[in-house]
């Protein structure tokens, strides 16, 4: 097994009392002393958490055709981005099924910003490189010099504010400036995971110390990945490896909302088409338990006793007081269309029922 990469701040997750475990190539902070709970409960009730998000991989990408290189490599439309605006999309293969869900950051007409999965970063560089080859741009993967934190949640903005050069108010939803932030320059952008307002903010290395233990000092909770991950399902957010892989495209995985068949051939346009018009034999779905259980990834869904589909993200949602799911199962049973067609979900080889509700499972409070 290779050695486990470290991020510029592991040294402060453990003194913060932070158990590390091996996550995407990287030692990552599960939780802290005060449990995945009590950090979900900072996210969502009031607070501010900061997640040390930077094994998260860095493009950028610079030249006269990178408007047309990210057209044919990514599935939304960058040309509708202006300078500071952030947009979702992904990269797909010639099949039209997932390499990764990426941010495409717009910098200038002639120099972009990617912000890429972190065990996906090396598949997405080299995918990039081969593609580049086409066009007059160039692709550098910036991913070892960059720290990426995440301040998260109603206070966010209060507690970041003092430590920053710009008015953070003037910096609007999936927008981005930079900024100096305790003297270092950053990339500040309105955008996250969770569900709630605040910032992801794009640091060199040797800053990341500095502005972690300051807005520490001012009051922010570090925050590790179990809770993380609870914020991101209640939200119904898509992760990679879960929800989407090479195993699926945009149709099935309802994300046809960033995927742009009509600006022109992109990687994998085709095949998307194709899907679409045939229509996917299964779909993603969100699921609200009614019954008591916890459901996990992995579990199956029921329909009629038989099992018809598979958990691929699952929690008790400490807001709702219930069991929420997303899962795939075949198109008829995603949009009920089959009679008498209640589904469950099996735990512990109990059929726990259950509903099929929209995302997100509770209000988001982004500010948009």
């Amino acid at each position: 097994m290779s050695e486990l990469a470290r991020t510029p701040l592991y040294e402060a997750h453990i003194e913060l009392g932070g158990r590390m475990v091996p996550f995407a190539g990287f030692e990552m902070p599960v939780q802290y002393k005060a449990g995945a709970l009590q950090e979900y409960k900072v996210v969502r009730e009031g607070g501010a958490g900061l997640f040390d998000i930077s094994h998260m991989g860095q493009v950028r990408v610079t030249g006269p055709e990178a408007i047309d290189f990210l057209q044919y490599v990514t599935t939304n439309d960058v040309s509708r981005l202006a300078d500071g605006q952030v947009q979702y999309s992904a990269l797909l293969n010639d099949q039209g099924t997932f390499i990764d869900d990426i941010t495409t950051y717009r910098m200038g007409e002639t120099e972009f910003y990617l912000c890429i999965n972190a065990a996906n970063r090396h598949k997405d560089v080299a995918h990039l490189e081969a593609q580049a080859a086409r066009f007059d741009v160039t692709v550098s993967d910036e991913s070892d010099d960059t720290t990426l934190l995440a301040l998260q949640g109603e206070t966010a903005q209060a507690l970041l504010q003092p430590l920053a050069d710009i008015d953070l108010e003037s910096v609007g939803y999936y927008r981005f400036a930079t900024a100096v932030i305790c003297s270092a320059q950053a990339i500040v952008s309105r955008t996250g995971y969770t569900g709630e307002d605040g910032f992801e903010l794009y640091l060199s290395n040797d800053a990341a110390g500095d502005v972690w233990n300051s807005l520490i000092g001012a009051g922010a909770q570090p925050i590790g990945l179990a809770a993380r991950d609870m914020l991101r399902t209640e939200m119904g957010y898509a992760l990679y490896g879960h929800e989407i892989s090479d195993a699926v495209t945009p149709v099935e995985a309802k994300l046809m909302w960033i995927t742009k068949l009509e600006k022109g051939d992109f990687i994998g346009r085709d095949a998307v088409a194709a899907r679409k018009a045939e229509g996917g034999s299964r779909q993603l779905v969100a699921l609200k338990l009614t019954g008591r259980g916890i459901p996990r990834e992995h579990y199956g869904v029921l329909a009629g006793g038989e099992r018809i589909g598979e958990i691929t993200s699952g929690m008790h949602s400490p807001l709702l007081g219930c069991g929420v799911a997303l899962a795939y199962v075949p198109t008829a049973h995603a949009i009920g269309s089959v009679d008498g067609d209640e589904l469950a979900v099996e735990i512990r080889s109990r059929a726990v029922a259950c509903e099929r509700v929209k995302t997100p499972f509770v209000r988001s409070r982004v500010r948009k």
